[in-house]
């Protein structure tokens, strides 16, 4: 067994907190904080607080601050996504000397430190004067000499302490699932170093911690428990009489979370196989919870725990792939064809253009004094709306955008959340770009003219947006009626798991489209899939119809020549359930498109999740009414059989004297500038 220093190896555990196990294989006994301490006041011994501090030189009685075990963060399920464990720190465990002089203290520490110098992680030799100072203020607590070690290099480096070093058990902060939604989670770190003078009241017994990014940091207060209190007394020799824990501490609360783990996890490898750079959004269109965030590149959170050296943070932030950069809500890109459908759906519930109506689409047209061009180069005659959205042909586009007025198209964006932070406890979210006249005045010193409606109508020119704004506008158009407000913290609970904050769905904005309009523009989408000739036909899904939307943009500096690939929509097609957005960030040259890099991957998502989704998506199931049925056939019997109702009015009524009650039919449940270069390679 470990041989441990006798502090708080209680304070170790609770809810929060993994329980301790000896490294000797067996499991320990779990302990709970709220207990009592194992070296609790005994009857016939004085209590710590009893110590004075007048009696002699080693005589003390010392009140010591328990740090409080920090609360979870969990995916919707309850599966931990950062967490608590045990780790040990080697620390040199003075022994009360009589009248000795500097260097026997010196060369006492010295002569153990040697035993473990390159062998624990982080060592630290400590200089003559730390050493010294040590053991005049605080001979009588820990000195720790190493890093924080896990239970493997523990038992290995316990053989070669021997006296006066000891293995000190504390907790720290883990992530079981390392770069898992980073970007979200956010990281903890050290509040501060321990004191190094005289002992002060209540100082803690080791090194609190602090949220320091994302949820940890935004939900600090919520994660970060109640610290307890433990009193040592100490005799005139210095010899420890009593260990007791005055105060028990209470851990943090939970942060429930409304990701999916495992959606998460494969949502993270799709992106790892499909891109080097990238990100996927998916989101709940009913309830508006997201579901999936993830961004690639991603880094390990465990490099910032106990804390991050200045190389190791310094090598992270000059990485080419910029990997502490969250792309799914920190960046801004031109949504590019992907914007699309909100024209579309601009210009139908204005009655610019009807179900029927055609526009003229020839290989480009002139606005101004420039050309702009259809991402294929060649005409495609008279098209309505239904097949300018499937072939996301540019021209119909640029001539319905200006038509129907940027005033027009632009307030529906903002209504689908575009050009605004979207709410979520995300640090460093971009709001995006929906320009006005006021803007394009005081950036572009013009107002916004044909040849800037003509470049936003098909995504690009001012427009920017995220990929979660991108799937937030697909939400809001798949649920046709009202843009659902987005949540990702589901629930805040206590440490009895008591929910004392609960989200509940609610509307962020009213649409006011037209439902005959949106029916348009989602027939749209779906022939953008599975129509003839549609550009996202590589995102088809073997069970359920998906409505999509490919794009392509340029983006970045013109010399990079670099492009960005799009695929958002929603899925099923008449009844959508759930949003999406997945972006391909293309190398300088590389020539992309949305429906051979980004369309892929979103099929490489929902496809493995079949079984999952297929039961959730389901329509309702049919009315039934029920009949006797004999065994040759007949109705005279007792054993009954259920058949649909295909037509009520037209139901021929059963040959019995009494209609049985119909099965009850469970609700499916609802929980919780450039200039016209888009292309859309097929």
């Amino acid at each position: 067994m470990l041989r441990k220093s006798g502090i708080l190896i209680a304070a170790l555990m609770g809810s929060g907190a993994l329980h301790a196990q000896a490294l000797s294989g067996a499991p320990s006994e779990p302990v709970n904080v709220a207990a009592p301490a194992a070296l609790a006041t005994t009857d016939g011994l004085p209590s710590a607080s009893d110590g004075s501090i007048l009696t002699r030189r080693d005589a003390r009685t010392i009140a010591l601050k328990i740090p409080a075990p920090r609360g979870q963060i969990v995916d919707r399920e309850g599966e931990p996504l950062a967490q608590n464990e045990v780790a040990y720190q080697v620390a040199l465990q003075f022994e009360q000397f009589q009248d000795v002089e500097r260097e026997y203290v010196i060369r006492w520490a010295r002569t153990r430190l040697a035993r473990i110098e390159g062998q624990v992680k982080g060592f630290s030799g400590k200089t003559d004067d730390e050493l010294y100072n040590h053991y005049r203020h605080r001979r009588w607590l820990p000195l720790y000499v190493s890093g924080q070690l896990g239970a493997e290099e523990a038992k290995r480096i316990e053989p070669n302490l021997g006296s006066g070093l000891v293995l000190q058990p504390v907790y720290r902060r883990s992530y079981p699932h390392e770069s898992l939604a980073a970007h979200i989670i956010g990281y903890s770190g050290s509040v501060g170093k321990l004191p190094t003078g005289p002992i002060n009241y209540n100082e803690p017994l080791w090194e609190e911690s602090e949220g320091r990014a994302g949820l940890e940091k935004l939900f600090d207060r919520e994660l970060t428990g109640v610290p307890g209190m433990k009193r040592l007394l100490f005799d005139e020799k210095g010899n420890k009489l009593l260990e007791e824990q005055v105060k028990r501490p209470r851990p943090g609360g939970t942060v429930v979370t409304s990701l999916n783990l495992k959606w998460q996890k494969l949502a993270e490898s799709v992106l790892l196989k499909g891109c080097e750079r990238g990100a996927f959004v998916v989101l709940d269109v009913v309830t508006g919870e997201v579901l999936v965030m993830a961004s690639r590149p991603s880094f390990d959170l465990n490099r910032f725990i106990p804390g991050i050296g200045e190389e190791d943070f310094k090598a992270l932030q000059e990485e080419p792939g910029t990997p502490l950069f969250g792309r799914a809500f920190q960046s801004a890109y031109p949504p590019a064809s992907a914007y699309k459908p909100v024209v579309a759906l601009a210009a139908l519930n204005a009655g610019i253009v009807t179900e029927r109506s055609t526009v003229n689409c020839p290989a480009s047209i002139r606005i101004g004094n420039h050309t702009f061009r259809n991402w294929s180069k060649t005409p495609e005659g008279n098209i309505d709306v239904r097949r300018a959205l499937a072939r996301s042909n540019n021209v119909w586009f640029y001539q319905v955008g200006i038509d129907t007025g940027p005033e027009v198209f632009l307030s529906l964006s903002r209504r689908l959340g575009m050009g605004e932070r979207s709410g979520l406890p995300l640090i460093g979210e971009t709001p995006g770009l929906v320009p006005t006249n006021e803007w394009m005045l005081k950036n572009e010193k013009r107002r916004i003219l044909n040849g800037d409606t003509a470049n936003m109508s098909i995504g690009q020119g001012s427009l920017l947006a995220s990929p979660l704004q991108v799937a937030q506008l697909m939400a809001g158009i798949g649920n046709g009626g009202a843009l659902p407000k987005l949540s990702l913290v589901s629930q805040i609970q206590d440490t009895r798991g008591r929910v004392v904050r609960s989200m509940v769905p609610e509307r962020k904005n009213w649409l006011g489209v037209d439902p005959v309009s949106v029916e348009i523009v989602r027939d749209g989408m779906r022939d953008v899939v599975s129509g003839g000739g549609g550009t996202g036909s590589s995102g088809n899904l073997s069970y359920t119809t998906l409505a999509g939307k490919t794009g392509t943009a340029q983006w970045g500096p013109p010399r990079l020549n670099q492009r960005l690939a799009w695929f958002a929509g929603f899925l099923p097609h008449d009844n959508p359930r759930y949003a999406f957005a997945v972006l391909y960030e293309g190398k300088p040259g590389q020539k992309v498109s949305g429906g051979r890099m980004a369309a892929p991957m979103v099929r490489n998502f929902f496809e493995p999740l079949k079984d999952d989704i297929k039961d959730i998506i389901a329509p309702p199931m049919k009315a039934l009414v029920v009949v006797p049925e004999g065994e040759d056939g007949s109705d005279e019997s007792d054993v009954l059989r259920a058949i649909p109702v295909e037509d009520p009015d037209t139901l021929v009524e059963p040959d019995f004297e009494e209609i049985q009650r119909a099965i009850p039919v469970d609700d499916e449940e609802v929980s919780e500038g450039f200039v016209g270069d888009d292309e859309e390679g097929l």
